[in-house]
């Protein structure tokens, strides 16, 4: 066991090389291009900005990427760090420019991860609480309507070649749109909300604020009244993307090189078994129950339930505390500055749960979002505590925190940007497994909440592979080709989330192609990779110390931490 203070001593530090001035030449200068990303990562200097979304930002980001490959093509390692940094780069950049090259980046329109949600959510991490934080965020707020022009005018480009978004994407991000502007949307709200902590703004602060909000607000009508009439009436009914660019949104997501008929079929398979095992544990919370039966009865039972938002927090709080007081020192080191998470209601009512990094000097915590949707107001932790596990510890909190607390041994790319879904969320699917295994879900609702939310995620690699590779539908909706409708039988037959969750979350995998497979697969390439090196290591393996090695890389693509842990890079 670890004694508690050996999990906040430093180790020695490295020499920076070569290739970390060529890692931190290219993050100093992707910041000052994407000040959204710079606010996400914590990085400082940028929050008065906004990224140029017009078709030149993108060329200068494309610019940036290709000089920096360049550079690392004449690059020589030092170390292994060196060599993981190399891989890493080179995979996350030069998918990025294969992506860009395909039209990807001007045509960007989806209900969750586009520049219409990325602009407004870059608000949500700026901080809020007092006068000077207030001027900051009427500053950049004030830059909205220019960001909205841009990104009109980089998807008119796009739509020249005739790459526009799906027309579901379109109208539903037209209904985001008009959500915001509404007189009890976001804008409205956060003006007449906005405090310098207990007390009032400054007059001039509150009119400053005030006149940006309605700026920002009316960039947003007209970027909505831009969708319906120049893009909602060319947009494709078809919701697929095609395989040869799914294959590439699969590449840039999971980190790794798939067999997507192989992977098709094993969605299936994966789901089969977890459904058995669901039955098994309905069968444990009342004989002779279907699944959707002992559902019923878990949701009925209120020592379950949640009433309300302030309720919810408190819980996810609670628990995600709990979690690292009982988890550091025994099974994972956790320094200092990680054992800290917040959990927040998001301004937002899109139905997402995400987690959001902590700033480089921790003076902005890891927190935990939870976007209810409108209207939702009971909540049930038999279905939720997985979750909490997934984005607090050992999930993405641990995973991001403890990466971005590694500067000893780690260049600022690699601790705060270098970001795989597939390795991210495969960890954090990881995670929840690791909960199971080590006894946290043996409540039988607990565990068929976690059942219930993996039966969820081998449902998305299915659906996702299958509507946007063009592969045949499962017999249980009819076989043929995949249809909205089919898709949505498949999806609810397989997840027990309310409908308004649901919706979103099929126009999510039909928007955003490749982004909800990567949690299920990136899952299953941990899980291979943990058995390789028990194979290797023997009587000697140790699980702490594969963690420890695995998440000190920091959230480089799945191909690299494999060849890393196992030694095979150079």
């Amino acid at each position: 066991m670890t004694s508690p203070s050996s999990a906040t001593t430093p180790a020695p530090t490295r020499t920076p090389t070569a290739v970390d001035a060529i890692a931190e030449n290219y993050l100093a200068r992707y910041a000052a291009l994407s000040p959204i990303e710079a606010t996400y990562l914590g990085l400082p200097g940028h929050d008065e900005d906004l990224d140029d979304l017009s078709p030149a930002g993108y060329a200068a980001m494309s610019a940036l990427r290709r000089e920096t490959l360049a550079s690392l093509a004449d690059a020589v390692a030092v170390d292994d760090i060196d060599l993981v940094t190399i891989a890493s780069m080179r995979d996350r950049l030069g998918v990025a420019e294969e992506k860009y090259a395909a039209g990807m980046d001007e045509m960007s329109l989806n209900v969750i991860a586009s520049p219409l949600q990325n602009v407004r959510d870059a608000f949500d991490l700026m901080p809020q609480d007092t006068d000077e934080h207030w001027r900051t965020v009427a500053i950049r707020m004030a830059k909205v309507p220019t960001a909205m022009a841009q990104y009109a005018e980089s998807l008119t480009l796009a739509r020249s070649r005739g790459d526009v978004a799906p027309r579901r994407q379109v109208d539903a991000c037209i209904v985001q749109a008009r959500d915001l502007t509404a007189d009890d949307g976001y804008f409205v709200t956060l003006v007449a909300e906005a405090k310098a902590g207990d007390t009032a703004l400054d007059p001039e602060v509150a009119s400053d604020l005030a006149a940006a909000a309605e700026a920002a607000r009316a960039a947003y009508v007209q970027i909505a009244d831009f969708l319906e009439t120049e893009l909602a009436p060319v947009a494709p009914a078809a919701d697929a993307c095609g395989r040869e660019r799914y294959a590439l949104h699969s590449r840039d997501f999971v980190g790794a090189v798939v067999d997507l008929e192989e992977t098709y079929r094993w969605g299936q398979e994966e789901l089969a078994r977890i459904t058995a095992q669901m039955q098994e544990v309905a069968e444990q919370i009342k004989p002779g129950a279907s699944i959707e039966e002992a559902i019923e009865v878990l949701s009925a039972d209120p020592a379950y339930l949640l009433e309300g938002t302030d309720a919810l927090r408190t819980w996810m709080q609670g628990k995600a505390d709990e979690v690292i007081t009982n988890l550091a020192d025994v099974h994972f080191d956790i320094p200092g500055p990680v054992r800290t998470i917040e959990c927040r209601i998001a301004p937002t009512q899109t139905g997402g749960i995400y987690y959001t990094g902590p700033s480089d000097d921790f003076t902005r915590p890891g927190r935990m979002w939870w976007s209810v949707p409108k209207g939702e107001s009971r909540f049930y932790t038999w279905s939720e505590l997985t979750t909490v596990y997934h984005e607090g510890v050992p999930g993405h909190h641990l995973q991001v925190a403890q990466t971005v607390f590694r500067r000893e041994l780690l260049n600022t790319w690699r601790r705060l940007a270098s970001w795989t879904s597939g390795h991210g969320e495969g960890w954090a699917l990881y995670a929840e497994r690791l909960m199971s295994e080590l006894g946290y879900l043996d409540d039988p609702g607990n565990r068929m909440g976690w059942l219930d939310a993996q039966s969820l995620r081998a449902a998305r690699v299915v659906i996702d592979i299958g509507v946007h590779c063009g592969f045949e539908a499962p017999a249980e909706v009819g076989g043929g080709e995949w249809t909205y409708d089919k898709a949505w039988a498949f999806l609810t037959a397989h997840a027990h989330e309310s409908e308004g969750k649901l919706r979103f979350e099929l126009d999510r995998y039909l928007g955003w192609p490749g982004q909800a497979p990567s949690y299920k697969i990136g899952e299953r390439l941990w899980l291979s990779l943990r058995e390789q090196v028990r194979e290797r290591d023997g009587a000697d393996f140790d699980v702490k110390a594969f963690h420890r090695k695995a998440l000190d890389l920091g959230g480089v693509s799945l191909d690299t931490l494999r060849d890393a842990v196992l030694g095979n890079l150079g």
